[in-house]
């Protein structure tokens, strides 16, 4: 996978870069992980900003991958510490994008595994059936912070829930699990595989 750059940031759909090509957008909960996979995926240490303070990722942060194709670090959804109007725009760019992208071809949703899927991600993916063609991933982040089996349990409950159209992944960024997954799975949807 070629290396990730910064591209642009994004407050509103004016600031979005051209709807061409393909990208890969990263959401979740705030807090689950989701920057720390971006960099873990990517290669890039200090790609996308990482903080154990929820809400930090508070705008549309776009990478590219080269000519046309793009990874996008989206605002996490849920516990964020900021004010209602903030938290209120978030939710309107992000129903913006998620709904009317057409270079978007793959959603990863990071869930951490102690915590499952929450109201709010359930929520998302009940969202999102109405497009239908979206392949959608969701990552199990924090994984080493259970037991092996207690993962494995878990992973394969999400699974059952979701159902053989989303890939379920265990994924922990300090033990390098999932991250080999979670490339295949990102590239193969940057290149239209």
């Amino acid at each position: 996978m070629p290396t990730a750059i910064f591209l642009k940031s994004a407050a509103s759909p004016a600031d979005f870069p051209a709807d061409t090509g393909r990208e890969v957008a990263f959401v979740g909960r705030s807090n689950s992980g989701k920057s720390t996979a971006v960099n873990a995926v990517t290669g890039a240490r200090k790609l996308a900003r990482v903080s154990k303070t929820p809400g930090r990722t508070q705008l549309l942060n776009f990478f590219s991958f080269g000519e046309d194709r793009r990874l996008v670090d989206l605002p996490g959804y849920g516990f964020a510490r900021v004010a209602a109007d903030v938290q209120e725009r978030w939710e309107k760019t992000l129903e913006a994008y998620l709904s009317s992208r057409e270079s978007l071809a793959g959603l990863v949703v990071t869930m951490d595994i102690r915590r499952g899927m929450t109201r709010l991600d359930e929520q998302l993916l009940r969202w999102l059936e109405s497009r239908r063609e979206l392949p959608i991933a969701v990552l199990l982040t924090k994984a080493d912070k259970l037991s092996r089996e207690a993962g494995i349990a878990q992973e394969r409950s999400l699974g059952a829930a979701l159902g053989p159209a989303v890939k379920v992944v265990r994924f922990s960024a300090v033990k390098g699990e999932g991250i080999d997954a979670a490339k295949v799975w990102l590239e193969a949807r940057l290149s239209g595989a």
